[in-house]
């Protein structure tokens, strides 16, 4: 028998709504998980958010308030995907009134933010997921076990970039996003934050690093209304931007390998450039998330002149298989969302974690702070255990 789960998302800007279509796709996509979500509620607080959401997707109800959310019996799961500010006191809420919690990264304004999550989510023992999503890709995966498998060698460094112009517009909104009090760190925690679990996930724990920052747009103008994603505002009166549009970060891992870490929010001409190139003594692999479904892969003996070869996982890389039948066969990102759904909703019905948790909430946002510290002294910072 299929047991009714009832979900609720807080907060119903895009993320709110790629964590709900992601909630309706997974027993299409899984169909012998057991559980089924049904989505019982919504929280917005901008007027009139909420109610459109639950005509357009079906929602039981909407509210304005997420504490109602909290207080609900019907729910006993929870997307949380308000902003940075709100995820320590709605996630700590939520876990404390029994509900499984889904949060988006990088959990609050700081380590101790997420690590108030994550003991929330231990003492209450429900279980947390986080919106690590582009672990969850096959050819991810699917590099991931190459470089466990030793065919490269001993890794010796990797490159992680992630470049995006999402707020090269000068005239880009002053949303909540460039505000140190209610977005934290800026592109550290909207895309380092990825960076640093993709390094994590591949290679292995940070046990140091050094960082310089930037600001390059230190000017906007701020909303007269309500916004969502990243909206203009043209002729609004000008504000301060308060945290970083840029971040490059040397790296040394446990391991004894090397990495640099890169990210912008500004680079005019680039649109979601995210990807990695990891090296060892053998070999070396790469991953491009605009070719998400492919790999290169340098492999053998010949180490000199070793060519690289373009790979298109299939069927047996990561949960391929279960969106497309054969290799070449495009997924994209909200395909990783529902992975990352299915294993969120595994994880409650099996008591057990599959996917990011909580813990490696907490592993990002201290890496995200020892970059901070070190742009901030100029010096190599340790990475806490």
């Amino acid at each position: 028998m299929v047991d009714s789960l009832g979900v609720a998302v807080v907060g119903f800007g895009w993320m709110g709504r790629v964590h709900t279509q992601a909630y309706a796709r997974v027993p299409h996509h899984y169909p012998n998980l057991g559980l089924r979500p049904r989505l019982v509620a919504v929280a917005e607080e901008v007027p009139g958010r909420a109610e459109e959401a639950a005509a357009q997707f079906g929602f039981e109800s909407a509210t304005r308030d997420w504490r109602e959310v909290a207080r609900d019996p019907r729910v006993r799961a929870v997307s949380i995907t308000a902003p940075n500010f709100l995820h320590r006191e709605i996630g700590v809420a939520m876990a404390e009134a029994g509900k499984h919690i889904w949060i988006e990264k990088p959990v609050g304004l700081s380590a101790a933010d997420a690590r108030a999550v994550a003991d929330a989510v231990a003492r209450a023992g429900v279980q947390g997921a986080v919106g690590f999503n582009y672990r969850n890709a096959p050819a991810v995966e699917a590099a991931r076990e190459l470089i466990a498998s030793g065919e490269l060698g001993t890794v010796t460094h990797v490159r992680v970039r992630l470049f995006s112009d999402y707020a090269a517009h000068p005239e880009g909104a002053l949303t909540w996003r460039y505000e140190k009090e209610r977005g934290g760190s800026g592109v550290l925690g909207d895309l380092a934050s990825h960076g640093a679990d993709l390094a994590r996930f591949l290679l292995g724990d940070i046990e140091s690093l050094t960082a310089d920052t930037a600001v390059f747009i230190p000017e906007r103008p701020r909303p007269t209304g309500a916004t969502a994603g990243h909206t203009r505002a043209t002729g609004g009166e000008l504000g301060p931007v308060e945290n970083e549009d840029y971040v490059n970060c040397l790296l040394r891992f446990a391991s004894g390998a090397r990495g640099v870490l890169e990210a912008c929010r500004v680079s005019v001409g680039e649109q979601n450039n995210y990807g990695f190139e990891v090296h060892g003594t053998r070999g070396a692999v790469f991953w491009d998330f605009r070719r998400m479904n492919e790999l290169g892969a340098s492999r053998g003996a010949a180490f000199q002149d070793q060519p690289v070869s373009t790979v298109h996982v299939g069927p047996g890389a990561g949960e391929y298989g279960v969106f497309q039948p054969g290799a070449a066969n495009a997924m994209g990102y909200d395909d990783l969302k529902v992975i990352e759904a299915h294993r969120f909703l595994r994880s409650i019905a099996e008591g057990r974690p599959y996917g990011a948790t909580l813990p490696d909430a907490v592993r990002s946002a201290a890496v995200l702070e020892a970059m901070t510290e070190s742009a901030r002294s100029g010096a190599w910072v340790s990475v806490p255990a």
